[in-house]
């Protein structure tokens, strides 16, 4: 599965009271430009201090403190879980997250529900490069008593989670979602933030919890829910313990692609958990993607397009911008396959090939913005104004520049040129469709 750089369209703010300091506090979510990562700007003893949200930056002997905090260069900042989940739910990949306190607000209704509306304010835009992500290949599992967590090789991010309380109103609850920003929203981000009384006098005792009320978070007590408002799901209690954990897996520093199963799992463990990911993820040898894409490789070419040899004529594409054009090239060998009957002795690209070269480019354009592109085929359906200025040989490398002239539904047209060296050697316009696979 693909997974594009995202960011925001413009900086969105909103303000409130942190949930364990108390404090007034305000939070801006801000664009970030490609391979950032998502990244905490806060006040500091010498001036501000940028965070990565990366578990390097969670302190040393992080345990029992119900919440997930990260601290560099002498600044700490407590409850980064629900932005975190929020943005990584969504899909973004990179953002600054401005604090001008210790501690995010904590939204009003106990979900993250106003931190989606504030992304959906802002805007989430592809910024035309695919994201590094971590895939899971082998299973890693984590283990302390009756808390586990695994993790097994899957195709997206799924997260099953099984809870067990002795108060009869949560008991036992088990919920498994396949997270992407449509299933989040809806299923996962309404869901508030608990706690069993007797565990709130505990926070209290611990300095935490002074900005906990009714109106952000369920408080269960004997088998009832001391709110005035009802059940936003029969599981809610489960669903927000997936909320947590996507923020706390968040930390991992990229997109993670896996099966997560977590057992009785808290901030603690999920936190452990992610540490194991990272080191793998930080010591792996990454080709393909690239830690850092400054363009679409070969291996991310192939996410989205179905060719293969001896038909997959685009070796990298170089922009991208959605919905409106793409660059891309193909080197162009002597070992191709077509130059074998074309022509011995004088070989020559034919022209239909580098049309098609020309279609590919534009394919990977029309199939980064569909869901699910594995599921899709894009059917060259019409060419208009083919002209061929000169011959591709042997050598050269071509590069395609198409724009989007019309997009209606599953039907395209783009206005493709090709050059080698500057000079433009073909144009024509295409059209095309998307169909299922």
């Amino acid at each position: 599965m693909l997974i594009l750089q995202k960011t925001l369209g413009r900086r969105v703010s909103m303000t409130g009271r942190g949930l364990h300091s108390g404090s007034e506090a305000a939070v801006a979510f801000c664009p970030a430009p490609p391979n950032t990562g998502l990244v905490f700007r806060v006040p500091g003893p010498d001036g501000p201090v940028e965070i990565p949200a990366r578990v390097e930056c969670v302190p040393a002997g992080h345990r029992g403190v119900r919440n997930t905090t990260l601290e560099r260069d002498g600044a700490r900042i407590l409850t980064v879980e629900h932005v975190l989940s929020a943005l990584s739910g969504m899909g973004v990949t990179n953002c600054y997250v401005e604090l001008d306190g210790p501690e995010p607000p904590e939204p009003r209704a106990g979900s993250t529900l106003e931190f989606v509306a504030l992304l959906d304010e802002a805007g989430i835009v592809d910024q035309g490069l695919p994201a590094a992500f971590h895939r899971v290949d082998v299973p890693v599992s984590y283990r302390d008593g009756d808390v586990s967590l695994e993790v097994v090789p899957d195709d997206g991010l799924r997260i099953t989670f099984h809870i067990d309380y002795d108060d009869p109103l949560i008991g036992v609850q088990v919920a498994s979602f396949l997270i992407t920003p449509d299933v989040y929203r809806h299923e996962i981000a309404p869901c508030r933030t608990f706690a069993l009384q007797r565990d709130v006098e505990k926070l209290k005792a611990m300095g935490l919890g002074k900005g906990g009320t009714l109106d952000n978070a369920m408080v269960v007590a004997d088998g009832q829910l001391l709110n005035d408002t009802p059940l936003r799901f029969p599981d809610e209690f489960v669903r927000h313990k997936i909320l947590d954990l996507i923020g706390d897996l968040a930390l991992v520093g990229v997109p993670l692609q896996g099966h997560v199963t977590a057992r009785r799992s808290g901030h603690d463990a999920n936190i452990r958990l992610a540490a194991l990911l990272a080191e793998k993820e930080r010591r792996g040898t990454r080709i393909y993607p690239p830690r850092a894409p400054v363009s679409w490789d070969i291996a991310s070419i192939m996410k989205v397009m179905p060719h293969r040899y001896p038909l997959l004529l685009v070796d990298r594409i170089l922009e991208l911008e959605t919905g409106k054009r793409v660059v891309g090239i193909k080197n162009v060998s002597i070992n191709e396959p077509f130059f074998v009957g074309h022509f011995p002795g004088h070989p020559i690209m034919p022209a239909v090939l580098i049309t098609e070269a020309m279609a590919q480019v534009g394919g990977v354009l029309l199939m980064s913005s569909v869901d699910h592109p594995e599921t899709k085929l894009v059917y060259f359906s019409g060419i208009d104004g083919a002209r061929f200025r000169r011959p591709v040989t042997p050598g050269d490398q071509i590069r395609f520049e198409l724009e989007l002239v019309k997009l209606r539904g599953p039907l395209c047209k783009m206005r493709g040129c090709a050059f080698v060296d500057g000079e433009l050697v073909a144009e024509a316009d295409l059209m095309s469709t998307i169909v299922d696979r």
